[in-house]
């Protein structure tokens, strides 16, 4: 089963926010982690998720650092902020009601 994008769209921040949460982690990893949890039926493409990432950041819901690895290129590390964690319930709550909501309408 694909999951269509238009399903996913209006959703991406609160993916990303929801990544955020238990740790700070850096775009390539996150979306690793995605791909993952949805056994590879969901990728962000790299403008759709940097381009999330910005307006999160523009919007004080994460800042931004640069990892010191050792080995590799510099990773920019994103962490979710207090707002941010807010923010995040809120959209969580409103995912929710939403889904409640269209699991009755599809029966």
């Amino acid at each position: 089963m694909s999951i269509t994008s238009d399903l996913l769209r209006g959703n991406t921040d609160t993916i990303l926010l929801a990544s955020l949460v238990e740790h700070d982690s850096y775009g390539y990893l996150i979306n690793k982690e995605i791909m993952s949890k949805t056994q590879d039926h969901v990728e962000l493409k790299d403008a759709t998720l940097y381009t999330a990432f910005r307006r999160l950041e523009k919007d004080g819901l994460v800042t931004t650092y640069w990892g010191d690895e050792e080995v590799g290129a510099r990773r920019k590390y994103y962490s979710i902020t207090e707002k941010g964690r807010e923010v995040y319930q809120q959209y969580k709550n409103e995912w929710l009601a939403a889904k409640e909501m269209i699991d009755r309408l599809l029966v």
